[in-house]
């Protein structure tokens, strides 16, 4: 279990001049991510280190949007000036997810330009929904590539903390992790949630120092 990436709702600019601004501001150029076609939503990639990246999301004008949670979830918080999505968290093993939630992964999908597919199971965006600041967990198919991959050189930026609004006690519960445990590598820093929990910021080590977006 791992954090696998961070998700960005566009702001009223559109999704490229997000993912460009926020790409310009940690040193990463954005990659066209394709569509989400059973989520109704688009995103744009800046591939991090360690198989990380953040997605910029945002919604498209179909009916699959209207009904899938991420698809929900994405278009609220666009309309509110964009902003911090949520995190995901990256897991070997659904079954064990499954039965602690109580129900099953749907599969996710979304094709490149060049003909390649990225495939995936996930779970819990539901919850994301109920309250923001729990992940939602995904699988990768074997046969897929990860998005990090697709960085024209490897990158050097990589995410050194994340600050939440919300109570540690109940992600830990959620993750089904030790109390004492959230990540080995990435910061997690919990804040009093002063009208809706969730993701606050982001900051990332980068060549030319530390960014907090």
């Amino acid at each position: 279990m791992r954090v696998d990436h961070v998700s960005y709702a566009a702001e009223h600019s559109g999704l490229q001049a997000t993912a460009a601004r926020l790409g310009e501001s940690i040193g990463v150029t954005p990659i066209d991510g394709g569509i989400h076609p059973r989520f109704g939503t688009r995103n744009m990639i800046l591939p991090l280190a360690h198989e990380r990246y953040i997605e910029v999301v945002e919604v498209l004008d179909h009916p699959s949007a209207d009904k899938a949670p991420f698809g929900q979830v994405v278009r609220a918080r666009s309309e509110s000036g964009g902003g911090w999505v949520g995190w995901v968290v990256r897991v070997e093993d659904l079954e064990p997810v499954e039965k602690r939630l109580s129900r099953n992964a749907v599969a996710g999908n979304r094709r490149m330009p060049d003909g390649r597919e990225f495939k995936w199971q996930q779970i819990g965006i539901k919850g994301t929904m109920a309250d923001p600041q729990l992940p939602f967990f995904v699988k990768w198919d074997a046969d897929s590539p990860h998005p990090s991959a697709d960085a024209t050189s490897e990158s050097e930026v990589t995410i050194e903390s994340m600050m939440l609004a919300g109570d540690p006690e109940r992600v830990h519960e959620w993750l089904g992790l030790p109390a004492s445990k959230t990540s080995t590598v990435i910061d997690f820093e919990f804040v009093g949630p002063h009208g809706t929990p969730g993701l606050i910021s982001v900051t990332l080590n980068t060549p030319n120092g530390r960014v907090t977006i």
